[in-house]
């Protein structure tokens, strides 16, 4: 596993990282046990990249988490929080809050939770538009002076918000969707990240699974937040699973899966975009291992560019209420 450092300023961390959400229910039942095995199947594989959210299963992921990681050397994990979402006791979304105090609140649960000392990179999790973003910065800034945070990130903000975060402390990773179907930060945020020396931590890879070679519409469960994505619903869904035949030709003749070229796909963009995948049992976990052994060509780049060209995608990646709370969307073209 190639360890690289996150940004100008941030830690080494694993080419690509474990995201831990749908260990919580996310994407329907979960296995508790199988959860906590691949997070250790991740660790032993050179992966030190973990990720979560304080609002994935109101906390449980955080507690998951904390029970995967005892036994285990504190500086052999590299733990990536998200906050600010809301949610009600029904699981329903409620806003997000990016004030200094609730930051503050925010982090002495997930502290807790966690049951670590500090966490190594803490970011907001959406732009809250009632608050400057100086301001939600700045209340990190205040948690990495007393040592409750290590480094400071970013999730789903636009070029103009990154700089102004910026400016306040030096940011070392905008976390954002980037895959293969979803290309929005090629326009100018990638840019924008490259010229302040801002990583890349790119997540939903597979889109979600839609994009992973296994997922088919047969296959959905109860709880699955996917039945709501537009990319999932009837439709779009076909034309967008044409667009994983045509990429699982490509996949074959290179003797490879279907998920394994997209994530090759990611991470031949650049040795500054780390790919966070969202694996919740092992095997799922060793095929993305696998990937890192599909090296692509110019001509592999380019047939795959011609089969899933940037836009393809029917559906908008969020369903619009969402969307309109994405700064990285607002704000694309700033």
């Amino acid at each position: 596993m190639q360890h690289h450092q996150l940004g100008k300023t941030g830690p080494r961390v694993s080419q690509i990282g474990l995201g831990c959400m749908g260990m919580s229910g996310m994407y329907g039942p979960s296995d508790r046990a199988e959860s906590i095995a691949t997070i250790h199947a991740a660790l032993d594989a050179g992966i030190n990249l973990i990720d979560t959210g304080d609002f994935y299963g109101m906390g449980h992921n955080e507690l998951l988490i904390a029970e995967a990681l005892k036994g285990v050397r504190r500086q052999d994990a590299v733990l990536s929080v998200k906050f600010g979402g809301l949610r009600d006791p029904a699981g329903g979304w409620t806003g997000f809050d990016g004030r200094p105090q609730a930051v503050k609140n925010f982090a002495a649960y997930s502290l807790q939770r966690l049951g670590v000392d500090y966490i190594d990179i803490y970011r907001p999790a959406r732009l809250d538009p009632a608050v400057p973003i100086e301001e939600t910065i700045g209340a990190i800034a205040d948690l990495v002076k007393a040592g409750y945070v290590r480094h400071i990130g970013l999730s789903e903000v636009g070029s103009e918000t990154i700089r102004r975060a910026a400016a306040v402390h030096p940011v070392v990773d905008l976390q954002i969707e980037y895959s293969l179907i979803s290309r929005g930060i090629e326009d100018n945020i990638l840019e924008t990240c490259r010229s302040l020396g801002i990583a890349i931590t790119a997540y939903g890879v597979l889109s979600r699974g839609l994009i992973s070679g296994h997922w088919t519409k047969e296959s959905a469960q109860t709880g699955d937040w996917r039945a709501h994505n537009p990319r999932f619903q009837a439709e779009n869904v076909d034309a967008n699973l044409a667009l994983v035949e045509a990429l699982k030709k490509i996949a074959e003749a290179k003797g490879v899966s279907v998920a394994q070229i997209a994530i090759a796909w990611v991470v031949a963009q650049g040795s500054d975009i780390f790919p966070v995948i969202g694996a919740r049992r092992r095997e799922r976990l060793a095929e993305t291992l696998g990937a890192l052994d599909a090296s692509l060509s110019r001509d592999d780049l380019a047939a795959i560019e011609k089969a899933v060209p940037k836009g393809a995608a029917a559906g908008d990646r969020y369903a619009a209420v969402q969307m309109a709370h994405l700064d990285s969307e607002a704000s694309a073209h700033r």
